[in-house]
């Protein structure tokens, strides 16, 4: 059943359809913060031991080998156009043997028609698939409906994002963050599926890491500044415009948000996202210390035009970060974390 216009189902479906058509057409990338990669340079050696076809990037990642380290990160769900976008980036994981994030699931909880726009299964048999809910959102009463939302999609785990900006910048935001922590370890250690924390563009940081230090997760998201700015697409999406331009660009960069993590958090499974664009960013992430590494925008309109398309950025990326271990002398990516970063 479709939600009536004015419902809270039916106003989630328009705020998603608003975030693809912002995401594609404003500028919602920071101006004026960078991820902090530019300044680290992976060692090149010139003479390299390595045989570039043979080089192997697989590896686990939440129970799941990977052929290469990588995540399509979470975009959508829920609106009309989210069916075809994940299906069509599921369909590209599958290919290439990468795992995948679905969009927030909120709008299951509300809708049961919406779960239509997060199957991706039939197609995607064998990709390691994330779920995905809001902390400021999370409860341990919620958490059969949140199981059923994960079985209804056959997902292998779930992420949990904390985006206390976004929902500061958006109208009539989640903005009650008390008790977020407690909650968090609750429902992590009674869901009975891998749980992942997550930021969602704005970094998370050593004090956020340091809170986590007893909780039951299985990895960690650090989604850093320096890629888009959701507190950006916020403000187009509520105002049109931007009026909160140092709000905008708060965050930490994702090269710093990863390595306060990892010292703080020395055991947990880290994902690098946030402004990772390229094979040598990601390479430059793995060597800082990062398991695998997320990319959603720059697939969001690929991911509108076929498996295909998606398919081909993906590989391109993929085959860059292959050279990049070539260039280094790394036959994997332990030898490639080894060897490390030289900061400028």
């Amino acid at each position: 059943m479709t939600p009536a216009p004015g419902s809270s189902g039916g106003l989630m479906e328009t705020r998603k359809r608003r975030h693809i058509d912002v995401c594609l057409g404003e500028a919602v990338e920071y101006q004026t913060v960078s991820t902090g990669f530019e300044r680290y340079r992976l060692p090149y050696n010139a003479l390299t031991q390595t045989d570039l076809g043979a080089i192997d990037l697989s590896g686990e990642f939440l129970g799941t080998r990977l052929r290469a380290p990588v995540l399509i990160g979470a975009m959508t769900g829920g609106a009309e156009l989210s069916a075809t976008i994940n299906r069509n980036l599921a369909q590209a994981a599958q290919q290439l043997g990468i795992g995948m994030m679905l969009g927030s699931q909120r709008i299951m909880l509300d809708n049961d028609s919406a779960s239509e726009s997060f199957r991706v299964r039939d197609v995607a048999p064998d990709v390691l698939l994330i779920g995905n809910i809001g902390l400021a959102q999370l409860s341990a009463s919620m958490a059969p409906a949140l199981i059923d939302a994960l079985d209804r999609v056959n997902a292998n785990a779930l992420a949990v994002h904390t985006n206390p900006l976004q929902e500061a910048m958006q109208h009539k935001g989640d903005t009650d963050f008390s008790g977020s922590i407690a909650r968090l370890r609750d429902v992590a250690g009674t869901i009975g599926y891998p749980v992942m924390l997550k930021e969602v563009g704005h970094g998370i940081g050593a004090a956020a890491a340091a809170e986590l230090a007893d909780c039951p997760i299985a990895a960690v998201d650090v989604a850093g500044a320096g890629g888009t700015s959701w507190a950006r697409v916020e403000q187009f999406v509520r105002f049109g415009e931007i009026r909160y331009p140092a709000l905008a660009e708060w965050g930490i960069p994702t090269a710093q948000a990863l390595l306060e993590v990892r010292r703080a958090l020395p055991g947990v499974p880290l994902v690098a996202s946030g402004g990772i664009r390229t094979g040598m960013d990601a390479a430059k992430a793995l060597a800082l210390g990062a398991d695998v590494v997320s990319v959603a925008r720059p697939l969001l309109a690929p991911a509108i035009e076929s498996p295909a398309a998606v398919v081909d950025w993906l590989e391109l990326f993929i085959d860059e970060l292959l050279i990049c271990l070539h260039g280094c002398g790394a036959a994997d990516l332990t030898e490639l974390r080894e060897g490390g970063v030289t900061p400028l």
